[in-house]
């Protein structure tokens, strides 16, 4: 069943523009508490007051300002947003299309949104423009206005509708740079080894995961709780591994070798006990057999290549 629209307008590219309308792609079934006094199970409400004569103001009553200084809150009305000279207020400007392998997912924000065509005449550039993302696998970066702000956005086709992600703006994004842990040395043994756990525990789709791994145990747990809580029992214990303790010394090829070998008895696999001692050997050795005169022809070649461009920012 279609959702409410929360924004209408329309996709604008080149000279062609699709009036469309967005509605939420995602919806949120997290359980939400409210303030209570301990002492009686009361509503603790939040009263709005205004801070010159003391009056408890209802929702009608209240507007928006910008404050200037501690002295001087400037009044904004709805109609000054609406009214803002923004050319993204009412379209879907898109700048450029760019390969989806390119995009930072940092990029990405939380908010997704579809994009449906707005009557019948928009049905025809709306299905052309998602055809065309879909057979060369690009997608669309573009600018919108929404809830009082302009945002970076991405298009993509998914499905029979396109789907609109909110992006971040590049001053949004922190360097991971000050979260660089040491320099850590790591043999060839210990690398091949990870490998093997994550060839082990590889899936080609999301939906090929175990009901399990799909499921929020937490959301679970708390329904268990209040659950137990209304009917005045304990609520039921749900067993699960005990967790590593904090700070323990790990043997890592050990800890790879047993991951190994729980994942293939997950997966229903048999056979000895799991090792990765024997991973197929890397192209190294290949490489040492060349003859001192190969070698020194393949420095000549490398002498001669220049650096490699740098790569373009991703959008």
């Amino acid at each position: 069943m279609p959702g409410r629209p929360i924004w209408s307008g329309a996709i604008s590219f080149g000279l062609v523009t699709v009036p469309c309308k967005l509605e939420a792609a995602t919806e949120s079934h997290s359980i939400s508490f409210r303030q209570i006094h301990l002492e009686d199970g009361g509503r603790v409400r939040n009263k709005k007051v205004c801070a010159v004569d003391g009056e408890e103001l209802t929702e009608a009553e209240i507007g928006k300002g910008y404050e200037v200084s501690k002295d001087q809150i400037i009044p904004i009305t709805d109609q000054d947003l609406a009214d803002m000279p923004l050319p993204t207020a009412k379209a879907i400007e898109i700048a450029a299309f760019v390969p989806w392998d390119t995009i930072d997912p940092r990029h990405i924000g939380e908010a997704s949104y579809y994009l449906t065509a707005d009557g019948p005449v928009a049905a025809k550039p709306y299905t052309l423009l998602r055809q065309a993302l879909g057979r060369n696998e690009k997608v669309a970066v573009a600018k919108f206005a929404l809830r009082g702000r302009e945002r970076l956005g991405l298009l993509r086709p998914y499905g029979d509708a396109l789907l609109l992600h909110s992006m971040r703006w590049d001053d949004e994004v922190r360097s991971p740079d000050e979260l660089r842990p040491d320099e850590t040395p790591l043999t060839e043994e210990e690398i091949e080894g990870a490998l093997a756990l994550l060839e082990t525990m590889s899936v080609e789709h999301l939906d090929d995961l175990d009901e399990s791994a799909l499921t929020d145990h937490y959301h679970v747990a708390l329904g268990e709780v209040i659950e137990a809580k209304a009917e005045h029992r304990e609520p039921h214990v749900v067993e699960g591994e005990e967790a590593a303790p904090a700070g323990k010394v790990m043997d890592l090829m050990a800890a790879l070798e047993e991951s190994v070998a729980k994942a293939k008895e997950a997966r229903g696999e048999t056979g000895e006990h799991a090792t990765v001692h024997e991973m197929p050997k890397t192209k190294k050795k290949a490489a040492a057999t060349k003859s001192p005169a190969k070698k020194a022809a393949a420095k000549k070649t490398t002498a001669k290549k220049t650096a490699s461009p740098r790569r373009r920012k991703s959008a």
